[in-house]
């Protein structure tokens, strides 16, 4: 775990790239209960004007968290947690002999607030996906749109 003394406002703790799946989203609407069919069913996503079926904001939020959870090294070091949604991170079907990976949220995290008191640090998550909007989009070149915003985990630290 991180000691409060070592840190600095504005010193980066990690970056990580987390692939998704229309797979990935079917095993999270079962177990998360929102069936809701933008996340699965590619017809209708269009016809309430998405581009493509997207992830859940739940599952975006909670990927981009874990950063901070395995910077912790304790998920009950996190006592705060908030963002807000900004763009949809759309998940094309992408599919070979199984079903692939066919986004990825990029997620940073950086020191943005220490607390010595409190004994806490503030961790800002800039989480990016690829700008799937345009029908002839590809991953790879597209570009980077901020998909969750004040992206804000509050850590107690040792």
């Amino acid at each position: 775990m991180p000691v409060l003394e070592d840190l600095a406002k504005g010193q980066e703790i990690g970056t990580r790239r987390i692939e998704l799946s229309r797979a990935d989203l079917v095993r999270y609407a079962g177990a998360s209960g929102d069936l809701n069919p933008i996340h699965w069913n590619e017809a209708f996503a269009r016809s309430v004007d998405l581009p493509d079926v997207i992830a859940h904001g739940m599952l975006t939020m909670g990927a981009a968290v874990q950063l901070v959870v395995d910077w912790a090294g304790d998920p009950g070091a996190v006592v705060d947690y908030q963002t807000r949604f900004t763009k949809p991170v759309v998940v094309p079907n992408r599919f070979g002999t199984e079903v692939e990976p066919s986004t990825a949220l990029t997620v940073t995290g950086t020191i943005g607030a220490l607390d010595a008191e409190a004994r806490t640090a503030r961790v800002d998550l800039a989480v990016t996906a690829p700008d799937l909007s345009a029908e002839d989009a590809e991953p790879g070149t597209a570009p980077a749109l901020k998909v969750l915003v004040k992206a804000q985990a509050v850590v107690r630290l040792p």
